[in-house]
């Protein structure tokens, strides 16, 4: 399979506001699909269709494909790496694995092509520019019992959870943030002082975090305090 790319314009991260259309760029592995897709968004009026290298920046971009192999997650990847825009993948065939893989690429949104009508497809690609994940009902079931049996199977066994913390890592990231030092947290969870600053110095360092502070507002942000 082969493909043609050339490098998007950056695009703002600024989401749509109300009356604005979404900009939305395409690449299809061939020019019938690309054309085909092309005309089915400009009947659209939320959408506008516009070129990689032209002056509206996309703020999504819609990948058709048959099947997803190795050259195909390669031309995600690149995609992902060389712009901002959010992604939609319409494709004939899609499992769960291919559906994680798609995700680590950026692409929110899958969309089956027997599926993909006009309707449908600005719908996803609506969902997506506003950070939101929409895939095939059948596959979410699916999906998700994937998930609980690694967070049981894998991260649980090792006391570990998605945000890639421990519930001990948690527990010192609250009490730094409620203002402890570390002789107060160390005393609190019956550790010595090298233990909480290793703690705090391998969950930085995991997670690229500059300094403690820095460490307390990630852990706001998702939620984990």
């Amino acid at each position: 399979m082969a493909f043609s790319f050339s490098r998007p314009k950056r695009g703002s991260d600024v989401l749509q506001t109300s009356g604005e259309r979404i900009t939305v760029a395409l690449r299809a592995q061939d020019p019938v699909s690309q054309a085909g897709v092309a005309s089915q968004l400009r009947t659209r009026p939320e959408v506008k269709v516009v070129e990689w290298d032209g002056e509206d920046a996309p703020q999504v971009v819609v990948v058709v494909l048959d099947v997803i192999d190795d050259d195909a997650l390669r031309l995600l990847r690149q995609i992902h790496r060389t712009g901002t825009a959010r992604g939609v993948l319409v494709t004939t065939h899609v499992d769960e694995q291919q559906l994680v893989n798609a995700a680590e690429c950026g692409f929110l949104g899958v969309v089956r092509r027997s599926e993909a009508t006009p309707e449908r497809l600005s719908q996803v690609i609506g969902s997506v520019a506003k950070g939101e994940g929409r895939v095939p009902p059948d596959l979410l079931g699916s999906l998700l019992e994937q998930v609980g049996r690694l967070q049981g199977q894998v991260l649980a066994p090792h006391g570990l959870s998605f945000t890639g913390l421990s519930a001990r890592e948690i527990e010192v990231l609250r009490l730094v943030a409620e203002g402890y030092d570390t002789a107060d947290i160390a005393v609190k969870l019956s550790y010595s002082e090298r233990t909480i600053k290793n703690i705090l110095h391998a969950v930085m360092s995991r997670l690229n975090l500059r300094n403690r502070s820095h460490a307390v507002a990630y852990a706001l942000r998702q939620g984990l305090i």
